[in-house]
């Protein structure tokens, strides 16, 4: 594992851009928690920037799958850890994601609409994305950003946050989150991944808006669009059929 790429840190909290195909903190040893320990106690002056020492921890603040890339916010004391948390709970926070999906929207369509099918608080699978049980009211904003021929590349706003909302909804809308191994269908996957070389989940954590200790200043939290969702746009077609890019 290269070093992890950390897009900003100070005295308790630290943010990371994660690859994608890493967990968080399920694989001791071999996870993104582990990884940044190693980092952090080999890097005095990292070390000296984050306040780590003797109490400190690394816990994640809100969740990331383990295929999903992008911004992660962790903290590394208990206060911190609250005062995320408390943000996160009373949704404070913005978070938007990029998506590569399935298939175009239509040329007369709005290039920004909602989707809010519920979902129960559990996730399902490719065959009942909605989950079993009772359904909860859930909401993710979409902006279409670029179409090619064959597939979107979308902005998303998770309005609510349950477990793999925004892979279950583009399900439901008929817009499979490209390689989602868990609700897109085995042939599609297999397609993407033999035919265009994407071998990853086109779900990428892009910002993250947050209140910063001491209540006095928010901070906006970005990384970069993976190569590899522009590369699969790229090559299916070469053309745009819409777009939207302010």
């Amino acid at each position: 594992m290269e070093t992890l790429h950390i897009i900003d840190s100070g005295p308790g909290w630290l943010v990371v851009d994660k690859p994608c195909d890493l967990s968080v903190h399920n694989e001791p040893g071999k996870d993104l928690i582990s990884f940044l320990q190693r980092q952090i106690e080999s890097d005095p002056d990292l070390s000296k920037r984050l306040a780590y020492g003797k109490g400190s921890f690394i816990g994640p603040v809100h969740r990331l799958d383990r295929e999903t890339s992008g911004v992660i916010l962790l903290a590394l004391t208990q206060e911190t850890s609250r005062w995320f948390s408390q943000q996160f709970e009373h949704r404070h926070v913005i978070k938007k994601y990029m998506a590569v999906v399935h298939g175009s929207f239509s040329e007369t369509g709005p290039l920004e609409l909602v989707w809010d099918t519920p979902l129960s608080p559990e996730a399902g699978g490719r065959q009942d994305p909605q989950g079993k049980g009772g359904k909860v009211p859930c909401a993710t904003g979409v902006r279409v950003i670029r179409q090619s021929p064959h597939y979107s590349l979308i902005e998303c706003d998770l309005l609510t946050g349950r477990k793999h909302q925004i892979r279950r909804h583009a399900k439901l809308a008929g817009h499979p989150v490209l390689g989602d191994t868990r609700y897109g269908s085995k042939r599609a996957v297999d397609y993407v991944r033999t035919q265009c070389l994407f071998t990853r989940m086109g779900l990428h954590s892009l910002s993250l808006e947050v209140g910063m200790p001491g209540g006095f200043e928010k901070r906006i939290f970005r990384s970069e669009i993976p190569v590899e969702f522009l590369g699969v746009m790229d090559l299916d077609g070469h053309g745009l059929t819409r777009t939207n890019t302010d």
